[in-house]
């Protein structure tokens, strides 16, 4: 036995007549029979193995019945009964906080034992004779797969079980009583109304109805509340499927957003044909399904993030083409900071408003706030007073430096109030009066800040801003309801066309902000370090890495989402953060759990990281950036290899070399790969189709390796690859953004050979002689093995669909 390891030995006779336990544990060195499917061939025993000692006294004294017969039906009923005293045993770990995750096996009956072994923390091999997977629920339809949480499968799997077991079959007739008491259905639609819905004339309402069909029919009614909703405002309102919440898209803007697209996009060499897009009409959702559209839109943001030779521009593109596109676009999307946590390529597919809109804004607003940082515009400086530190300014978000400008004129036009957002302070188009007469007093209009009607006076404001040549993001209305959006987007291309700020600001001052990070390489690597952070879903948006980082807050929300529970919360105070030893305490915290992973963390303190310095920092953070990717592939890589970097290294060769092709790299310093032919031919061998070999430079001149370099990131990002280099750490052979690369094309490879493994149908079989299922190894390396095969098993108990309960998803698998 391993230590932390508690042993139930289990006699079915003495289940079902004594009905207690032997509860014996013992502490001794791991053994090298951890996948052997049988550890004592005298009795086989449960085991339940946790990283920390379960307080077994604590659980209620739950008898579990086993069955002497070992029929897969007899497995199932156990493995129900063990789950659901395990079950128990979770639920008082809640108080700790401790995570539930296991697999199990499943072994033959010997001398009277039944052996069942429950792992934590593990996902463990194979049932024997075939392969079981616990996955949460799985759906053989990927696309009606992704329009459903995890959490809401469960719940509906449950209903449908619970439907299922009443009527012994469930059919279009028996869906109306239980999907009127769903939300949001229960507050749109009657109990009739939803049977006229899914009983329609002619069609067979007796037929049988799967899962996958009670899904669909569940789908249908969300279009059908869509419609109906839409009916009854004037702003279109959506059903969001993955949580069932109500999205509202404003006309006003929509409108905005498509002017701004006809504007910028109008000469564009494949869109013209489809542009102008009509504002009044669903033509700019229907655009954006085949991914061109935001792509170049994403160019327009910031150009070059994207290559356009990497687009599929078809007039007529296939299902794998767009989604090519659209995994391309949010990728890409990323790259350039913004958030798409919550969208996937099926919704861009599908062109749902909310979720396209929203990006389409998050784009627009980078493209308008480009701007707005000392170093593209150091004149901003002039915001400074003598008492400020020049340091404030420079760890402002744009938006922030936005409503500090405003304020700059405002004060300088005698406007006595503060603005300090984009919504109720500027409702009555006052301050926006005295902003314009400021800037452009040749075109001032004297009414607007004498006047006291607030829709005249937003009337005259955006005539003024018209004779500026101001692109016009708003209304009169939209103005006065406050539209944040809309003002920021009007405040920013005043900004963009006038900004009223001096050219002859004190040398010193435009000298400094001339000179700052001014060590390109370091600019280079904070930009890849805070993109990477905003993507990865935390509840703090960085806009610049040494200063946000400083009060170890974002630290510590970072290492909490690469290793779950590693943040003692009760220890660590929240921003903002007044007593600077706080900030130290967060930051000690942070290197603390560092070392626990293994960082190299020589001689850093929180201090460090308090007082900002560079170097540490983005040590630190590389090594938080390494360790995330490698922990994905642990997922998913094969047990007999330990991930490393030679190890990735040794993989992109074999993987090149499978293919026929000579090219090698020593290691990730390899001058060579500046050229891009090696990662190319990676690309190549891990999905032929994406390379187009006639576009490909041979990559002597500093031109053509700029043109494979730009071409290899795109295409990257074209199969999935979430990445954040430039083209010039390829051409300079970035050690750390090279090997990123590498594994990011590796978790790629490993994350298709496993949903091909998946859907791979094979028949779960048990017999009393059999041993666990052997693994198989490609030639690369790297584990394919049996159908069910994969992943561990991760399922939180206080999820949104807590009344699903692991016994109806057993009794699922009883039915294979």
């Amino acid at each position: 036995m391993r230590a932390n390891e508690t042993r139930v030995h289990i006699s079915p006779a003495s289940a079902r007549t004594d009905k207690q336990q032997t509860v014996s544990s013992n502490h001794q060195k791991k053994n090298d029979d951890e996948n052997r499917g049988i550890r004592d061939s005298r009795f086989l025993s449960g085991v339940v193995h946790a990283s920390h000692s379960w307080p077994i006294r604590s659980c209620p004294n739950t008898p579990i019945p086993l069955l002497a017969s070992p029929s897969p039906e007899s497995t199932c009923i156990i493995l129900v009964k063990l789950w659901t005293f395990l079950d128990k045993i979770y639920r008082i770990q809640l108080k700790l906080d401790i995570q539930l995750r296991m697999s199990y096996y499943a072994g033959m009956l010997v001398n009277g034992f039944w052996f069942l072994d429950f792992r934590c923390c593990r996902f463990d091999r194979f049932l024997i004779g075939g392969g079981f997977r616990f996955e949460g629920v799985r759906v053989s339809d990927q696309w009606l797969q992704n329009q459903f949480s995890q959490a809401q499968l469960r719940s509906l799997k449950s209903k449908f079980i619970h439907l299922k077991k009443e009527n012994g079959q469930v059919t279009a007739v028996d869906l109306p009583p239980v999907l009127v008491k769903l939300k949001p259905f229960n507050v749109i639609f009657k109990e009739e109304e939803i049977r006229d819905i899914l009983c329609e004339p002619g069609s067979d309402e007796g037929n049988k109805l799967d899962f996958e069909g009670f899904l669909r029919a569940y789908m249908n009614l969300q279009t059908q509340a869509a419609k109906k909703l839409g009916n009854s405002k004037n702003a279109s309102s959506f059903l969001k499927a993955t949580n069932s919440t109500l999205h509202t898209v404003q006309n006003s803007e929509k409108e905005v957003y498509v002017a701004h697209i006809n504007s910028y996009l109008r000469e564009d060499k494949f869109l013209k044909q489809f542009l102008p897009i009509d504002a009044s009409t669903n033509a700019l959702f229907d655009l954006v399904k085949d991914g061109v559209l935001l792509c170049k839109l994403i160019n327009v943001a910031v150009p070059n993030t994207i290559d356009d030779r990497a687009i599929n521009t078809k007039r007529e593109l296939n299902l794998w083409e767009r989604n090519e596109n659209h995994t391309l676009c949010l990728n890409s999307a990323k790259a350039i900071g913004c958030t798409v946590v919550n969208v996937g390529s099926q919704d861009l597919a599908e062109g749902r408003p909310h979720l396209v809109l929203g990006l389409i804004s998050q784009i627009i607003k980078i493209q308008l706030l480009a701007d707005l940082n000392l170093r593209k515009t150091p004149q901003l400086l002039e915001l400074v007073d003598e008492d400020d530190d020049v340091e404030e300014l420079i760890t402002l978000s744009p938006e922030k430096i936005l409503l500090k400008w405003m304020n700059f004129h405002l004060k300088k036009a005698g406007y006595t109030k503060t603005v300090t957002n984009f919504s109720a302070d500027i409702k009555d188009g006052e301050a926006y009066a005295y902003l314009l007469n400021v800037l452009a007093p040749e075109h001032s209009s004297p009414g607007a800040v004498v006047s006291n009607d607030p829709a005249e006076r937003a009337k005259l404001v955006l005539e003024h801003a018209e004779r500026m040549k101001c692109k016009r993001y708003l209304t009169p209305k939209d103005i006065l309801d406050g539209s944040t959006n809309l003002n920021l987007a009007f405040v920013a291309q005043l900004f963009h066309e006038r900004n009223g700020l001096s050219n002859d600001s004190s040398k010193s001052k435009v000298c400094y902000a001339e000179m700052m990070n001014d060590d390109e390489q370091v600019s280079r690597e904070e930009r890849c370090f805070r993109l990477w952070i905003n993507s990865l879903g935390i509840s703090t948006y960085i806009n610049n890495v040494f200063e946000d980082l400083r009060n170890g807050w974002i630290l510590l929300e970072i290492l909490d989402k690469i290793s779950p529970g590693s943040v003692n919360w009760r220890h660590t105070t929240k921003p903002p953060i007044k007593m600077p030893f706080r900030k130290v305490e967060n930051c000690n915290q942070a290197v603390r759990i560092g070392k626990q992973l293994k960082f190299s963390l020589v001689n850093v303190s929180g201090i460090d990281i308090v007082q900002g310095n560079k170097k540490l920092i983005l040590a630190f953070l590389w090594q938080l950036m390494r360790f995330n990717m490698l922990q994905l592939l642990k997922h998913l890589r094969s047990r007999s290899h330990e991930i490393t970097d030679g190890y990735i290294q040794r993989w992109a060769n074999r993987k090149v070399k499978s293919t026929g092709r000579t090219s090698q790299m020593e290691n990730f310093k390899d001058k060579s790969l500046s050229n891009g032919i090696f990662f190319l031919e990676l690309l190549t061998s891990v999905e032929p189709r994406v390379v187009n070999w006639n576009l490909v430079t041979k990559g002597v001149s500093d031109d053509e390796k700029k043109l494979n370099a730009t071409y290899i990131i795109s295409v990257a990002r074209k199969l999935g690859c979430c990445i954040f280099l430039l083209p010039e750490d390829i051409m300079e052979v970035n050690q750390k953004m090279m090997l990123m690369l590498t594994a990011s094309i590796m978790y790629f490879y490993l994350q298709q050979c496993d949903e091909e493994t998946e859907s791979t149908p094979s028949s779960v079989t048990v017999t009393p002689e059999a041993s666990p299922a052997p693994s198989f190894y490609g030639d690369d390396g790297i584990g394919i093995g049996g159908a069910f095969s994969g992943d561990y098993f991760n399922m939180s108990m206080d999820d949104a669909a807590s009344d699903t309960t692991c016994a109806s998803n057993l009794e699922d698998i009883a039915s294979l």
